[in-house]
């Protein structure tokens, strides 16, 4: 298949094919099927699209049935070609400003045959398979783009509402709004605000019957609302003027200046083209977010764009708006449940049979009405969401001038700003870099803030020199970027200090960043055969433990003949970088370096971060939510697997991750006192037993039999596994139905056991008067897990019908 032909849209199916993907399979075709889910979403994005369409071809002056014909097409061809089975395509408004302004200076044939150049445009495009580039634009740009396209809007539509005419720009529209509020037309007016307040409430509806009604789409309610009022009022009004058809107008030749055709095409084309992806990137997010999601295809952006510029082609032919993905119905269409794009071409078929059946109802509507609407989209387009993101990022400048630029001069100029403001930013931030430096009890601290290039090399090198021969010093480096010259001269000095006696420790700020070239600065020569961090770490994800598990210890010279736990003097070089040890790490042992190495760097690294949450805590003490009782081993990270923070998680930790039922001669209490005091004291409301994949505690379970009372076990481990005993008579127990994982039979005996091991220790959680009273009372949940360690997947246990099941946790199931 050439990459330049779109594909037949064939879905993605739940079972493993043999043929390739996006072709049919061998053998007899199956007839053509409607999945009930897709016929009502179909339904429900029909109802919102029809007024909408209207609208926005009403917005820009076009004739209205351009909207329908760009709706239809968008649903039909779109839809059918398109890479984003989900994403529902048609006139948008945020093209409404480009394309009012060819229409105001070419006439709408030439607009039509700029839309069919437009969508030769995407498809070659889609050919060159260019499409994933367009997301590197920046957010800022691209939101501040749709907000002055929604301002510009919205100003615009305000004419109409206040029952005049809108001007050609938002300078014109804003001086001529003072002489439009003198001579407003009430009835216009009295629409407009029915329209906007049944647009503003119709979400909001309390109760049952209000979820009910909710479902009827709002813009629906309010355009038949509007309608329905002003026909039995006998309002005098514009209204919806749909000639016959035979009458349309289609695409003609351009007509005009090349050089403004070339430009109409190339803004046509840019905001078709961004606003499709973006919205095809989205509409992957909410499919995959809905409630019992499974795994959900990501759309292939290359394809949508054929599909776009396919349906862009056929929409001006036809004499069509150019089409684009609508983000209002895509959201509808994945909220009310689509499963394929069957939905969407259901939409375009609706849309047809509405403009050749319902003209006579469409007449009816008030144009004030139409105009409210887009007005409202227009609004929401200016989102404080984008606002609130653009500002953390700290590019509210390059997100203020492209919106601008777009109500001030037109979307090409103001794309154009945006992206020259964006460069301007990005310079800045490169050359701005701020070095600091203070000693706090004998350590000199360098402080870097900002990115490391050879202009700032003059106060790098000030900064350094102002450190002591003989000093420890630590260099922090917070960017992402460090040139060369800036690199040779961080390593010189770094060279020169520590020959003369001094220390040096180089630190990046975010976990996993590179600074410099591999790894040079911050973690010293890796010894030959060893993977280094470089290459084979695993465990770039946790700063905190980065030094932990990627420093290997490397066997001492053989000429030196030192052990590897002897204590090195003070002045001797470390084994594994070659420099001299500071100051807290001499006369230590490896493994007290070790330790002393990562209290420094919680200190220096997350203290700071954590220090006033910790505070809060000492002064409120702790008030945890769940009891989390698993195994010893070091493997299980608590924190890391349930996403949790200090007073989150009251933890019990212990071999086997075993709970001794209630009287069991043990002769340790540890587990029943934590059990009373987290149910008791703390009141917890739910209690975890985390069983894990390869424990040893199990292992050692199968290999030895449990010890009899006559007979105790010898040592203190044996005795404790003692404990166990039950959940191996369970395993061996026949008659019973052993838990097992969904999808999949435990690999071995050893994973059966731990599975039903914690389905054991929870019925001996039961046994604990204190938990025994809280589930009673309602006021405790109990939970089993079990989690596999290499494929770093959380199995939840649930009680089904053939018995208790290990449910793998979906990262959907997170999110929702």
């Amino acid at each position: 298949m050439s990459a330049c032909v779109p594909a037949g849209a064939t879905e993605p199916a739940h079972t493993e094919r043999a043929h390739p993907p996006h072709s049919p399979p061998p053998g007899r075709r199956r007839g053509f099927r409607v999945a009930s889910a897709d016929l009502s979403a179909a339904v429900a994005v029909f109802l919102i699209a029809l007024p909408l369409s209207l609208g926005i071809a009403l917005t820009t002056g076009a004739p209205l049935q351009a909207g329908l014909v760009a709706a239809a097409v968008g649903g039909l061809v779109a839809g059918r070609l398109g890479g984003s089975p989900l994403q529902v395509s048609g006139p948008a408004a945020g093209l409404t400003v480009v394309t009012a302004d060819v229409i105001h200076q070419y006439g709408w044939r030439t607009t039509c045959a700029v839309t069919v150049l437009a969508g030769l445009a995407q498809l070659g495009l889609g050919c060159l398979r260019v499409a994933r580039g367009a997301l590197a634009v920046s957010p800022a740009i691209v939101h501040g783009m749709l907000a002055g396209i929604g301002v510009t809007i919205a100003v615009a539509q305000a004419h109409i509402v206040l029952g005049g005419e809108p001007q050609s720009s938002v300078p014109d529209n804003l001086r001529a709004l003072p002489a439009q509020l003198a001579g407003l037309d009430p009835a216009a007016l009295a629409m407009s605000v029915l329209t906007l307040a049944v647009l503003l409430l119709w979400p909001r509806l309390p109760g049952r019957a209000g979820h009910l009604l909710r479902r009827v789409p709002a813009a629906l309610v309010a355009v038949a609302g509007a309608t329905a009022i002003a026909a039995a009022a006998g309002l005098v009004l514009p209204l919806v003027d749909l000639p016959s058809w035979r009458s349309h107008a289609l695409a003609g030749l351009p007509e005009g200046p090349v050089l403004g055709l070339v430009a109409a095409v190339l803004a046509t084309t840019l905001v078709c083209s961004v606003q499709s992806l973006l919205g095809a990137v989205a509409v992957d997010k909410l499919a995959s977010a809905r409630p019992g999601a499974g795994h959900v295809v990501r759309s292939d952006l290359d394809r949508e764009l054929l599909g776009q510029g396919a349906a862009n082609v056929v929409s001006g032919t036809l004499g069509g708006l150019p089409v684009a993905g609508v983000a209002v119905r895509s959201t509808a269409n994945v909220h009310a449940g689509a499963v394929s794009r069957n939905s969407t071409m259901l939409h375009g078929v609706l849309v047809v049979a509405a403009a050749l059946l319902l003209v006579p109802l469409l007449e009816l509507i008030p144009l004030a009405s139409l105009a409210a609407l887009v007005m409202a989209v227009g609004i929401r387009m200016v989102s404080l969401h984008h606002i609130r993101t653009v500002t953390r990022h700290r590019e509210v400048l390059v997100y203020a001038v492209t919106a601008l630029g777009v109500i001030s001069l037109g979307v090409l100029e103001g794309v154009a700003l945006g992206i020259a403001a964006a460069v301007g930013v990005a310079l800045h931030r490169l050359t701005r870099t701020r070095i600091t430096h203070t000693e706090e009890d004998g350590v000199h601290h360098v402080h870097v803030r900002g990115q490391l290039t050879f202009l700032a090399v003059p106060r790098l090198s000030r900064a350094l020199h102002l450190v002591p021969q003989g000093a420890d010093a630590v260099v922090a480096l917070d960017g992402s970027f460090m040139d060369h010259a800036a690199y040779e001269t961080l390593q010189d000095w770094q060279s020169t200090h520590t020959a003369r006696g001094g220390t040096v420790e180089i630190t990046g700020r975010r976990t996993g960043v590179r600074i410099a070239e591999p790894g040079a600065l911050a973690s010293g020569p890796v010894p030959d055969g060893e993977p280094g961090t470089s290459g084979d770490c695993r465990c770039r994800a946790w700063t905190a433990w980065r030094n932990h598990q990627c420093d290997r210890p490397s066997p001492a010279p053989d000429d030196a003949g030192a052990r590897p736990d002897e204590t090195l003097e003070s002045g001797e070089a470390d084994p594994r970088t070659g420099r001299a040890l500071s100051a807290p790490a001499r006369g230590r042992t490896p493994g007290g370096r070790q330790l002393a190495r990562g209290l420094s760097t919680f200190q220096r690294r997350t203290a700071p971060l954590v220090r006033g949450e910790l505070a809060r805590l000492a002064r409120e003490g702790q008030r945890p939510s769940q009891l989390f009782l698993t195994c010893a081993d070091s493997r299980v990270v608590t924190s890391m697997i349930t996403s949790s923070g200090p007073g989150d998680l009251f933890v019990v930790r212990n071999v086997g991750n075993l709970v001794p039922p209630p009287g069991a001669e043990s002769g340790d209490d540890s587990v029943a006192a934590a059990l009373e005091y987290a149910v008791d004291v703390l009141a917890v409301r739910s209690i975890t037993v985390c069983g894990h994949s390869g424990c040893g505690a199990m292992q050692a379970l199968l290999d030895s039999r449990p010890a009899s009372p006559a007979s105790p076990a010898a040592t203190p481990l044996g005795r404790w596994l003692r404990h166990g005993g039950p959940s191996l008579e369970r395993l061996r127990d026949t008659g019973a139905p052993a838990p097992r994982l969904a999808g999949r039979p435990p690999a071995d005996d050893v994973e059966q056991l731990c599975l039903t091991n914690v389905v054991q220790q929870l019925e001996h959680l039961r046994a604990h008067e204190s938990v025994a009273h809280a589930l009673k009372e309602g006021s405790l949940e109990l939970h089993g897990v079990y989690f596999h360690v290499g494929e770093a997947q959380a199995y939840l246990l649930a009680e089904q019908e053939e018995g208790r099941v290990f449910d793998r946790v979906r990262d959907v199931d997170l999110v929702v």
